[in-house]
């Protein structure tokens, strides 16, 4: 049977990024996705956020022109402009960036293992036992530590026995390629319960593509129609004449925050299994680089000592604990079902301290807590 220090379900942003810091250090790591290509299937709407394009290396040629400029919009269409002096978000090209991580990945040493669906595990002594089929046949391998980047219903998570996502938003988005270079780049955020129930719209042209997506609470509307609806919306507003599809996106999102046990001896969660997603905004790529980074230092010295105890140092309540305010204006947020309160509130967002606090959403650099800080937090815990 053969073994692995680390298998690691899923090739997402979240695993392909823990997989090649595993890599690096040393580790025998297994990848396992169901897809045939890693840049299949891609979920996310991929807007970056300044933190995260200012800390982590991902590449010029990856991610599109910068956006300063965002425009909100009430259910009745009044209009409210937000500028930042700084580059505040740019869309990656997600299936670039896969396949250049997991080229990284096998570089370092990672083996990749596609059009492989994980069963389910068990645990032996001291090593899991993983079952994965692929192609029809069934295998096992062996692995000291299983992580799941399973996404936000994660079996992994149900079969360690930790923690698992119970709120969520449902998210469906179009790509669209304009024959001409289009507008300055901007995000134009609709809010309007009727249309995207607990969240937003958004269309985001950065002069190179459009992203055109709705999310909002599953059962309260249905995506697919509700993105129909909004692409009518804003065929109304913005020239996409010529434009072509590129692909069609959609997923759940998990929204309460990132979830309290994440890891015991045997595994971890990272990414969307571990609900690192903000409550509020609920970008998730920011929260899978660091979550990720986090994970990646915890198993790797975990594996190079034998002291498979320091696991239990990967919680989720360092994280809540700096989260409790966007908990709050989640719930807040998810029961405003009435679009004249909504309008309510963009009156008083004329007012200095209502846009001060939009502002801060959308261009605050605090959306998930540096991993070192969270690691001395940690540590000074456990002396």
């Amino acid at each position: 049977m053969e073994r692995f220090d680390v298998v690691l379900i899923g090739a997402g942003l979240a695993g392909l990024q823990c997989a090649r810091l595993l890599g690096r250090r040393g580790c025998s790591v297994l990848l396992v996705d169901r897809k045939s290509d890693v840049d299949q299937f891609v979920h996310t709407t991929g807007i970056f956020v300044r933190k995260t394009f200012e800390d982590y290396p991902l590449g010029e040629a990856f991610l599109g022109p910068a956006i300063r400029e965002v425009s909100l919009y009430s259910p009745a269409g009044r209009r409210i402009d937000l500028r930042s002096g700084r580059d505040e978000f740019r869309v990656g090209d997600m299936r670039r960036i896969y396949r250049h991580f997991l080229a990284e990945a096998v570089r370092e040493g990672v083996t990749w293992l596609p059009e492989t669906s994980y069963r389910t595990a068990r645990f032996d002594g001291s090593v899991n036992q993983i079952d994965l089929l692929r192609l029809g046949v069934l295998t096992t391998v062996e692995a000291t530590t299983l992580i799941g980047g399973d996404g936000a219903r994660s079996r992994v998570a149900r079969d360690l026995g930790l923690d698992e996502n119970r709120a969520w938003i449902a998210g469906a988005e179009v790509v669209l390629r304009l024959p001409f270079s289009g507008s300055e780049p901007r995000f134009h955020c609709f809010i309007d319960p009727r249309l995207a129930p607990g969240y937003l719209a958004w269309y985001v042209n950065d002069g190179e593509e459009v992203h055109l997506g709705v999310g909002g609470y599953p059962h309260r509307f249905h995506a697919a129609q509700a993105l129909r609806d909004f692409r009518r919306r804003v065929e109304s507003m913005f020239d996409l004449s010529g434009a072509e599809h590129l692909e069609t996106r959609g997923g759940m999102i998990p929204v309460g925050g990132v979830l309290r046990r994440i890891g015991c001896r045997r595994g971890l969660l990272i990414g969307d299994a571990a609900g690192a997603v903000s409550p509020l905004t609920a970008g998730g790529l920011d929260p899978a680089m660091r979550l990720s980074e986090l994970a990646a230092s915890v198993v790797g010295d975990a594996i190079s000592t034998g002291d498979m105890a320091r696991l239990d140092s990967y919680s989720g309540d360092a994280f809540r604990s700096r989260f409790i305010s966007r908990l709050w204006m989640r719930s807040l947020f998810a029961r405003l079902r009435s679009p004249m309160l909504i309008e309510a509130g963009f009156t008083g967002m004329a007012l200095s301290p209502l846009r001060a606090v939009a502002h801060h959403v959308f261009f605050g650099r605090g959306s998930f807590p540096d991993i070192a800080s969270v690691g001395a937090r940690e540590a000074g815990l456990r002396t």
